[in-house]
């Protein structure tokens, strides 16, 4: 009984210990999930580096919570499930504010904001609305917000939409003429597409859209629900870096102007 009884005990003994150091490693270490393939906002470089704004806010939000930053790699349209799977903390990849992933998922207040604009080729006469796409066919980042909009706004009234795993695959099938058009973040079309030679012969047409349903209230850090002790450390983090121009100076190094959220 003796021999039992200990071995019970230090059975119960490593499991706490085991325990103790996942919670260190959950306080030492912030997980954020990302989709690699959304230039300026997150990116490779030739060399294979994580580059982008949002990798520099990330690390920004790191510095200041005293913990060290740890990237997890993920197609776009598996974050959500990715996260709700615990394979990372926060989702930091350019994920818009929508009512429709506030059902899933929690969110930090906005971080920044970012018109959404179509491109299409120069003297295309193409403009965003459906009695001028009527019959085309426009291509979107799968699972984003964009999406999103045009399934609700445009698909019921004659336009095709055709859904992409990244953001590259769209641009290249606008160039090989499969597509008519391509709706996504201004900075991104200008950065990934419209200031490189492929995108020599194309350029931002019409107003940006605009749908708070679809389209949502700005950027932020996507996190599980309920996991408020997190939320609350992660928003005083990017409230400081607000406060004391981190974010707006990041924004200029960017974007060459200021569009972080108030």
């Amino acid at each position: 009984m003796l021999q039992k009884i200990s071995l019970s005990l230090f059975v119960a003994a490593s499991l706490l210990g085991s325990v103790g150091s996942v919670s260190a490693e959950t306080q030492d270490t912030l997980r954020f999930g990302i989709e690699a393939a959304y230039p300026p906002f997150e990116s490779k470089s030739p060399a294979g580096q994580l580059q982008g704004f949002d990798i520099d806010v990330g690390n920004a939000v790191c510095a200041r919570m005293g913990v060290k930053c740890q990237w997890v790699e993920n197609a776009f349209d598996g974050l959500i499930p990715a996260l709700q799977a615990r394979k990372f903390d926060v989702i930091n990849s350019a994920m818009n504010i929508t009512d429709k992933r506030k059902q899933s998922i929690d969110f930090t207040r906005p971080i920044y904001i970012v018109p959404i604009v179509m491109v299409a080729k120069r003297g295309s006469g193409l403009l965003p609305d459906v009695k001028s796409l009527q019959g085309k066919r426009v291509g979107v980042l799968q699972a984003s917000s964009q999406e999103d909009f045009l399934k609700r706004h445009w698909a019921t009234a004659g336009v095709s939409i055709v859904s992409y795993a990244d953001q590259d695959q769209v641009y290249a099938d606008l160039v090989g003429g499969r597509v008519d058009a391509a709706v996504q973040e201004a900075q991104t079309a200008q950065d990934g597409f419209l200031s490189k030679p492929a995108g020599h012969d194309y350029a931002v047409v019409g107003q940006p859209l605009s749908d708070p349903a679809t389209l949502g209230e700005g950027t932020g850090f996507g996190l599980r629900k309920g996991d408020r002790a997190l939320l609350t450390k992660v928003d005083a983090a990017l409230d400081a870096l607000k406060k004391d121009g981190t974010l707006s100076a990041l924004s200029q190094k960017y974007f060459k102007r200021d569009i972080i959220a108030r």
